[in-house]
């Protein structure tokens, strides 16, 4: 039986990558040659330790042609250093689309528990397009990678300038490949490792959109899951339009908290003692911005900047003093005492002022799969200037930002449907209860999708990744019970973080541990 088993799995590999075959036909189909290579593990670099190990593998760009094209598909491992009790491997993903993850494997496994960490090779991956994995890009300056773009009226044409320039460049930088650098073909690639690692069933680790690509695996390949943390998740049935307004939708919420949360401060931070007056002292501000940009910190601030750092309203303790100083800055007074210029900068910009000047790979990533895995974008550009119009209105924070036109409009057609999510997955999903890239909303939504699942839930926690990134968190104990016992809760669970079950309502800065994807653009 138990030579019989890689053989079952082969045949399953078959069916679920070539859909012209039929069952019959692909479980007597000799295993594609991408299955029999052996990864050539070698020290990953000098100044690492040895224990981390790299290999090259090569993937097929076109899973329904796989003696076609190849692509390499770059890895990692740090092995189990306790074989008695080794469970078997476990894939690691930080999100994304675009994020790199070849050195998860010594980031996380120094913060794993020694009973996890036991349990596990530690296996890390670049997606296919990214990285060391047969990169793409679409030749983008840095201008065109940003898509925080406002709606007015005025600009709207070269916004639908901008998104058609951006499609076109890809096109014609990385066309023959763009099409299979998609979640489902990423999935495969997690199966083909699965497969060359000889290991029967695979755990999983993802955040982010890493709960999207653990998902659609869950789905595609039901047999070979084995425990899953789905962290900090995306609601499968807004992929992707859907998943960038929620950004908006749920901004309005957070908004509200955090004028609250100054409006006890008031005596402190001086921006108003009721939540209206804080609001109103917020949208002075841009008013104030837009009719002439404030001079904060050496850089020209105008509203729509401000408007754009909607994410750090989910850190009250964050935004306020960066509120009040932009405040002072407008005034032409001191700054108040406080965080640091460049980290009111940061805050500010999320990152980006601070950010050396980029390849655009992550960006190129990003928009291939967010075009490549659904058909759900419009085709018309009215329809998204009525919608940014619309929900500049009704989500004033964020809304056109979120609601305008993007590159997908004048994308290619997906070579696949998006996948559904009908079958049983058995998988830990966890959220914090104020999470600005992935909102409590999104993560519920993939909770109720995926059949089976069970969802720890922070309540009161801030940021953005829970397992790892806060050594406090109240979910650290139930994500390493699961992952070491491979039993869900028998129902699902909400623990207090800790500062909300103190009564306070602030935090520490967003945690920086994990090189999860932090930009307010990217999942």
């Amino acid at each position: 039986m138990k030579r019989l088993a890689p053989l079952l799995a082969t045949a399953g590999l078959i069916a679920s990558t070539v859909p012209l075959l039929t069952a019959a036909q692909a479980s007597a189909a000799p295993a594609p040659a991408y299955l029999n290579q052996k990864p050539s593990w070698h020290r990953c670099s000098p100044d690492q330790p040895a224990s981390y190990e790299c290999a090259t593998l090569k993937v097929p760009l076109d899973y329904r042609r796989p003696q076609g094209s190849t692509i390499d598909l770059a890895i990692s491992r740090v092995k189990s250093e306790n074989p008695a009790k080794r469970h078997g491997v476990m894939l690691l993903n930080p999100g994304g689309p675009g994020g790199g993850g070849l050195d998860l494997p010594l980031a996380m496994g120094e913060m794993m528990s020694k009973d996890v960490r036991d349990q596990y090779d530690l296996i890390g991956f670049d997606p296919r397009g990214v990285g060391a994995s047969s990169p793409i890009s679409c030749g983008l300056t840095d201008t065109e990678q940003n898509f925080d773009r406002p709606y007015r009226p005025e600009t709207y044409s070269s916004d639908v300038t901008w998104a058609r320039t951006v499609a076109d460049k890809c096109r014609e930088k990385a066309g023959a490949v763009l099409p299979h650098i998609t979640t489902r073909n990423t999935a495969r690639d997690m199966d083909t490792i699965r497969a060359v690692l000889g290991e029967r069933k695979l755990s999983y680790l993802g955040y982010s959109y890493g709960t999207y690509l653990g998902a659609v695996y869950s789905q595609m390949f039901p047999d070979r899951t084995d425990r899953f943390v789905l962290d900090s998740g995306v609601d499968p049935q807004r992929i992707w339009r859907g998943m960038i307004q929620v950004w908006a939708t749920e901004a309005e919420p957070a908004f509200a908290r955090w004028t609250g949360w100054a409006a006890e401060r008031s005596a402190e931070y001086g921006l108003g003692d009721t939540p209206k007056a804080v609001s109103d002292t917020f949208w002075g501000l841009v008013e104030r911005a837009d009719r002439e940009p404030i001079d904060f910190e050496g850089q020209k601030v105008d509203g729509d900047l401000i408007r754009s750092a909607r994410g750090v309203f989910f850190y009250p303790a964050q935004a306020t003093p960066l509120i009040a100083a932009l405040k002072a800055a407008a005034e032409g007074a001191p700054r108040p005492a406080g965080p640091s210029t460049a980290d009111l900068k940061r805050l500010l910009t999320g990152g980006r002022a601070a950010a050396e000047p980029a390849s655009d790979n992550g960006t190129a990533v990003f928009w291939a799969v967010v075009c490549g895995d659904t058909g759900s974008w419009p085709r018309y550009t009215e329809q998204y200037e009525r919608d940014a119009a619309k929900d500049k209105v009704k989500y004033p924070l964020y809304g056109d930002f979120a609601s305008n036109i993007k590159p997908c409009a004048f994308w290619d057609r997906p070579v696949e449907a998006a996948t559904p999510m009908k079958k049983q997955a058995n998988v830990l999903t966890v959220q914090n209860e104020w999470d600005s890239q992935t909102p409590l909303t999104s993560g519920e939504g993939m909770h109720r999708a995926l059949k089976g699942s069970r969802m720890v839930l922070v309540a009161g926690g801030e940021g953005h990744g829970v397992y790892l990134t806060d050594p406090t968190s109240c979910a650290d104990a139930q994500v390493s019970a699961y992952l070491t016992t491979g039993r869900l809760p028998a129902e699902d669970v909400t623990c207090q973080s800790p500062a909300a079950a103190a009564g306070q309502r602030e935090s520490a800065a967003p945690s920086k541990q994990l090189p999860i994807p932090a930009g307010p653009g990217r999942f």
